[in-house]
């Protein structure tokens, strides 16, 4: 009975989603589980063998034509395949149906609204507003969903444009911190929380150390950190009360 060979060069998957990059005139291109791209993209998800169906780099994958050792060489500087597959799938472009693709667009485009509806609130009656009512503002002001970039990434630029564009009033939930600083080291210090701050609760000194509890936008909680470092030689701290501050109703959520 005669044998049937298989080039060695050929291996066929089915069922995978395929990320394309062109170099030096060639297509390379790389065989990924459905929907693991975006993921990976994202930093959702960390591991490299769950995103990637094979180790391969291919020059079609629906043919199953491997590249060779030689080709990768020359196109990327090494003949490490999986260096290869990281850089095609950071780089490369996603192929996806245009049903997918419109899938994806509206499954972020959500994913982005549920996050400004949970870091903002109306500024008028400290309440957050519903997503569907931030799905409104996004698409009043065109919002368009770049596939490449991670939903809180886009969050934030959404904020940004919702306050500058006055389609909606709009404003991050604040923060409440308390302060601890030596009333010596920590004047200056004070001073500038204190401009940061939306609203500042309690200010009191007692024992050579003054305490604050103030409301900040949760921006700033980086410059707190490091004006506290800078300024008292590590004696002053803060600590987190509440990541949010928002109303419903007549009770104050956490």
């Amino acid at each position: 009975m005669s044998k049937i060979f298989t080039p060695t060069n050929q291996m066929r998957l089915t069922n995978v989603a395929i990320v394309r990059m062109k170099k030096t005139g060639k297509r390379f291109e790389i065989a990924c589980y459905k929907n693991k791209v975006l993921s990976w993209r994202s930093k959702v998800e960390k591991d490299i063998d769950e995103v990637l169906q094979s180790h391969t780099v291919f020059l079609n994958v629906s043919k199953g034509q491997v590249a060779k050792k030689e080709e990768l060489q020359k196109a990327f500087g090494t003949d490490d395949s999986t260096k290869v597959c990281l850089e095609i799938l950071e780089k490369g472009e996603l192929q996806v149906s245009e049903k997918e693709r419109h899938a994806q667009l509206e499954s972020t485009f959500k994913d982005i609204a549920t996050i400004v509806s949970d870091k903002c609130v109306n500024p008028e009656t400290k309440r957050p507003y519903p997503v569907t009512m931030i799905e409104k503002g996004m698409k009043d002001m065109h919002f368009s969903v770049k596939p490449n970039r991670n939903s809180k990434q886009q969050a934030l630029d959404v904020i940004k444009q919702l306050q500058s564009s006055g389609v909606m009033p709009i404003e991050r939930a604040q923060m409440r911190l308390r302060v601890q600083l030596p009333a010596k080291e920590g004047k200056h210090a004070r001073k500038r929380i204190r401009e940061m701050s939306s609203s500042v609760e309690e200010d009191d000194c007692a024992d050579g150390q003054f305490t604050m509890v103030c409301l900040l936008d949760p921006g700033h909680y980086r410059a707190v950190d490091e004006l506290l470092r800078a300024e008292t030689k590590g004696k002053g701290h803060m600590e987190l009360l509440s990541l949010k501050e928002v109303r419903e109703g007549d009770s104050a959520l956490e």
